[in-house]
Formats: structure tokens, C-alpha cells, sequence
């Protein structure tokens, strides 16, 4: 990863409780919702290893839940 992007990003999630980045002057994609930061691309990606600590989808933590 280089450090010479100058653009501006923002984290986003989906209805999964999965994250990415998109780029903070673009509409969302669709199923997509501001995650609540915004910055340079190597913030954004630090954000996102801080918070999402477990990568399966939320369907699948609910159902394993269920199962026991």
C-alpha cells in the first residue's frame, strides 16, 4: 500500500455488517450505509480492521447462535 493517494474516502456497511470503503464525494452503491468515517484510504482500512473483528456475514453469526 502506498501512501500517495490523495483522494478522500468513507468507510461504508451493508446489511451483513460487512465493510469496505467508497469513495466520500460518490452516492453510495446500493444496499450500502455511511459507517461514520471518513479520511484518507489508509484511516478508512485502519477503521475497518478496529471494527470488524469478525468477518463472517450476519446471517451466518445468527444462525450459528441458534444452532448452539
Amino acid at each position: 500500500m502506498t501512501g500517495d493517494d490523495p483522494g478522500t474516502y468513507k468507510v461504508v456497511v451493508n446489511h451483513e455488517m460487512q465493510y469496505s470503503i467508497w469513495f466520500a464525494d460518490r452516492e453510495n452503491p446500493p444496499g450500502w450505509e455511511d459507517a461514520g468515517r471518513e479520511g484518507p484510504k489508509e484511516e478508512c482500512l485502519a477503521y475497518i480492521e478496529e471494527v470488524w473483528t469478525d468477518m463472517r456475514p450476519l446471517s451466518l453469526r445468527k444462525r450459528m447462535d441458534e444452532a448452539g
